[in-house]
C-alpha cells in the first residue's frame, strides 16, 4: 500500500510506516504524478482534492485531518467511488481558546466590562457552541444564529442576525464556507452589514476567509464604521493585504485551531479513518501517545484577593496562550504566512493547565472550571 501525508501533520511519522509506503509532500506542491499510484491522501487545507488531482489514480480514501473540508470536491470523489472524510470538532478547544484570548485582549484594550458585553455567536455547530460556552463563563451575554440548526430544532434559544446585527457588541464567525443555496456564507459579512454593525462594534473571523468582504471590512475600518476586527482567515491567504493588516486589531495566520491538543485530535482521526478503509486493524484504535507540553508552566498560581473577577479570567486565560505575539509575528513579517503556521509553536488547551486560585471566590472558581482549567 501507498499512502501520501501532507508534511506538514504532526504526530504522525512513523505511524504507518510498517504497513505502508508512506511519502511526506507539501500539501501546496502535491500533484497528480504524487498520487496516482496511492491507496489514500491524507492532507489539510492546502492541496485541493479534484478531478484534476484524483482523476485515474489508485486513492480510495482522502482524509483531511481539519474540521474543514471545502479544499475538497466531495461531489466529484463521491461519483468517482472514493471516499472522502473530515475531522469534524478536532480543534473546535482551539478555537474557543483563540477567541477567549482574543475576547480577553480586546476587552482590556477597549475598556470593555465582560458582564456588559453582548456576544453574537454566528454558527453554532462543534465550534460555536464551545465558543459560546466559553464567553458564558466570562460572564458574557450570549445571542446564537444558526439557521440550519433553527429549522431542526425550532427557533428557541436562537436568533435573526438581524438581531445579532443590531444588539451585539462583538460577533464572532463560526460558520462552514458555502457559496451557494439557502445557508450560503459568502461575503456573509460585508458593507451592507457593516453599515448596520454600529461604530462601537467588534468583528472576529476564525471560521473561512471569504465568509467576510476583506475588501468591504478594509472600508469599513478605515471608514469607522465598525469599532475593531480581528481575522485569522483571509480571501486569497497566504496572500493577504498589508493595507487591510495595518487597520486590524489582532491579526493571525489561519492558526486558531493550531492548539497541539487539536493538531493530535485531527491527526488521530485521520490515522484511525484511514486504517479502517485500508484494513489495518493496529491503527484503528490509534491516539497520539504523548502532546508535548507547552512553554508555560502548566500549573500557575493567582493570587485573587485584590483582583476582579474580569481580571482574574484575563490573567487566567491569557496566561495560556499571548494572542498578541502570533498577531505581531505576522504584522511584522506579512510574507512569513506559511512558515509561520508549518512552524508554529506547542500550544494547549485550557485542560493542560491547573490554577491555584488563592483567596478567590466561588462563583471564580465555578467560572474558571467552566472554561476549562482544573482548578485547586
Amino acid at each position: 500500500m501507498k499512502i501520501v501525508i501532507d508534511d506538514k501533520i504532526p504526530f504522525i511519522r512513523g505511524v504507518f510506516e510498517p504497513y505502508a509506503q508512506v511519502v511526506y509532500l507539501p500539501g501546496a506542491k502535491t500533484t497528480a504524478d504524487d498520487v496516482r499510484d496511492a491507496d489514500a491522501l491524507i492532507t489539510r487545507t492546502r492541496t485541493k482534492c479534484d478531478e484534476s488531482l484524483l482523476k485515474g489514480s489508485s486513492v480510495k480514501i482522502v482524509f483531511t485531518a481539519t474540521i474543514g473540508f471545502d479544499h475538497i470536491d466531495t461531489q466529484w470523489c463521491e461519483s468517482n467511488g472514493i471516499l472522502w472524510r473530515s475531522a469534524p470538532g478536532c480543534n473546535s478547544g482551539s478555537v474557543r481558546q483563540y477567541i477567549a484570548a482574543a475576547l480577553a485582549t480586546l476587552c482590556d484594550r477597549y475598556g470593555l466590562n465582560f458582564k456588559e458585553v453582548t456576544l453574537g455567536v454566528v454558527g453554532v455547530g462543534n465550534v460555536g457552541s464551545k465558543v459560546a460556552s466559553v464567553a458564558r463563563a466570562m460572564g458574557m451575554k450570549v445571542l446564537l444564529n444558526d439557521p440550519p440548526r433553527e429549522r431542526r430544532e425550532g427557533a428557541d434559544g436562537f436568533s435573526s442576525l438581524d438581531e445579532i446585527v443590531g444588539t451585539c457588541n462583538i460577533i464572532t464567525l463560526h460558520v462552514p464556507m458555502e457559496k451557494s443555496g439557502p445557508d450560503a456564507t459568502y461575503h456573509l459579512f460585508d458593507g451592507k452589514i457593516f453599515d448596520r454593525m454600529g461604530k462601537e462594534a467588534i468583528l472576529l473571523n476564525s471560521s473561512r476567509g471569504p465568509v467576510v468582504s476583506n475588501a468591504d471590512l478594509k472600508e469599513a475600518l478605515a471608514a469607522g464604521k465598525i469599532r475593531a476586527a480581528v481575522l485569522d482567515v483571509w480571501e486569497n491567504e497566504p496572500q493577504i493585504e498589508e493595507g487591510l493588516v495595518s487597520l486590524l486589531d489582532i491579526t493571525t495566520p489561519h492558526i486558531a485551531g493550531y492548539s497541539a491538543d487539536g493538531k493530535a485530535n485531527g491527526t488521530a482521526a485521520a490515522v484511525r479513518g484511514v486504517a479502517e478503509v485500508l484494513g489495518i486493524e493496529k491503527l484503528k484504535e490509534w491516539n497520539v501517545p504523548c502532546v508535548p507540553k507547552p512553554e508555560a508552566d502548566t500549573e500557575f498560581s493567582i493570587d485573587a484577593s485584590e483582583l476582579s473577577f474580569q481580571q482574574i479570567m484575563t490573567k487566567a486565560i491569557l496566561h495560556t496562550y499571548d494572542i498578541v505575539k502570533d498577531s505581531d509575528a505576522l504584522r511584522f513579517s506579512l510574507d512569513s504566512f506559511e512558515r509561520l503556521r508549518g512552524s508554529y509553536p506547542i500550544r494547549r488547551e485550557f485542560e493542560a493547565f491547573t490554577v491555584r486560585l488563592e483567596n478567590g471566590t466561588e462563583e471564580e472558581r465555578t467560572a474558571l472550571g467552566k472554561i476549562g482549567f482544573n482548578v485547586i
